[in-house]
């Protein structure tokens, strides 16, 4: 490989990295948690309900995101065109592709044999393990140190037992 290759190789290494901003799935899928605890200690819901509940608070809140950096500090950094729409619009998709786990889990939930309770504590397990995962991609795909992604993954951790202390607290 000459070294023009390796630059132009390292340089698209570098952008891809900055473009593997996973924070959005991190985000979404505290969010798809959040929405199960809160939902989920009001009272009974049918699956099917929770399931468009969390996909579609996944996507009003990809939208609110596109439309605070389309409108909060791009437009002051560079004006608006298609290219960047769409880019904006791509980058915060981790937000809604984060709810699809927990929502798939409580769809297939009664093929497992499981009550309503026992289907949104496995969706909040998911929405947890879809958290600490993200967080770990973010970091690795950041180019951080496996102790930093082990960190990461840590305090993502955290924060879900937390959320599931929540949902403990509410529920008893």
């Amino acid at each position: 490989m000459s070294e023009t290759e390796h630059s132009t190789a390292r340089a698209r290494s570098a952008e891809r990295r900055v473009r593997a901003d996973y924070t959005g799935g991190v985000y979404g899928s505290m969010l798809a948690a959040s929405v199960i605890v809160g939902a989920g200690s009001l009272g009974d819901f049918p699956r099917l309900e929770m399931v468009l509940l969390l996909l579609l608070t996944g996507v009003v809140f990809w939208i609110a995101h596109v439309h605070a950096e389309l409108f909060g500090a791009r437009l002051a950094e560079q004006s608006l065109d298609r290219g960047v729409v769409l880019r904006v619009c791509r980058d915060e998709w981790p937000i809604v592709d984060a709810a699809v786990p927990p929502a798939v889990a409580l769809a297939v939930s009664p093929l497992l044999g499981l009550d309503l309770s026992g289907s949104l504590w496995l969706a909040l397990a998911v929405a947890v393990a879809g958290q600490v995962g993200w967080s770990a991609v973010a970091a690795r795909r950041a180019g951080a140190a496996w102790s930093l992604v082990v960190a990461a993954a840590s305090v993502n951790l955290l924060l879900g037992l937390l959320i599931i202390a929540c949902k403990i607290f509410l529920t008893h």
